[in-house]
């Protein structure tokens, strides 16, 4: 799978303290066999991430101070050398073979800006079983952007633009958006291209109310424009 002529993609991991899941997460991106650089963006940690981004011979940015998800999407959009992004979890694991296959189609598609693949969720084996019996599992694979699950020309980024940084989570129905304002097309693919792990500190949960405001205003500045 590993062509002369694959074009470079670029792997972009927002990570917080995630020495737990990251290595395993960093082995399922290099079983792939593809041509990529992953660039993890070492958000404030205190833990070990750092040291196991580089021994994986990732491209590490350290933030001192955590910036939150968002703009860590941005920085490692600016120093991306990719024609092709991908946004992963630094807890999710990806399917051998996956990125092959998202490369394969948009690769051989030019009027498509970006392919979709499902996501299935799973619970992580070291989660406390009190958690486990109240954690929901949707039992059906499913759409997700950005999660493993999603490989974007860099090109929408040059006629889109970054991320709005003023939000701390939503920023997907923003993006999708502007790719709609823009007329840039989403190839969905039914294949599962990613396992996310559902544990004790997923980001989801741990900001659910923050993600809900702005989810909200994202949605009344979008029927706002359609006026």
């Amino acid at each position: 799978m590993n062509e002369p002529d694959n074009k470079l993609i670029s792997i972009i991991i927002p990570c917080k303290n995630g020495e737990k899941y990251l290595e395993q997460t960093l082995n399922g991106i290099k079983k792939q066999n593809m041509n990529v650089e992953v660039i993890v963006i070492d958000d404030g940690s205190t833990d070990n991430t750092f040291n196991i981004a580089k021994s994986h011979g990732c491209k590490v940015i350290h933030n001192d101070q955590s910036k939150g998800p968002v703009k860590a999407k941005n920085q490692g959009l600016k120093i991306a050398k990719g024609e092709y992004i991908m946004f992963h979890d630094s807890d999710d694991i990806m399917n051998d073979g996956a990125l092959f296959l998202l490369y394969n189609e948009i690769s051989e598609n030019y009027g498509i800006y970006a392919v979709e693949a499902k996501i299935k969720d799973f619970i992580s084996p070291d989660m406390p079983e009190n958690e486990k019996q109240k954690t929901k599992v949707k039992p059906e694979p499913y759409y997700g952007l950005f999660t493993g699950a999603i490989l974007i020309r860099k090109s929408a980024f040059d006629k889109i633009g970054l991320f709005n940084e003023s939000v701390k989570a939503g920023e997907i129905i923003d993006w999708q958006h502007r790719m709609d304002k823009h007329g840039l097309k989403i190839k969905k693919l039914d294949i599962i291209s990613t396992n996310r792990r559902l544990h004790s500190n997923n980001f989801g949960k741990t900001s659910q109310k923050t993600e809900f405001k702005d989810y909200a205003a994202l949605l009344r500045a979008k029927l706002k424009n359609k006026k």
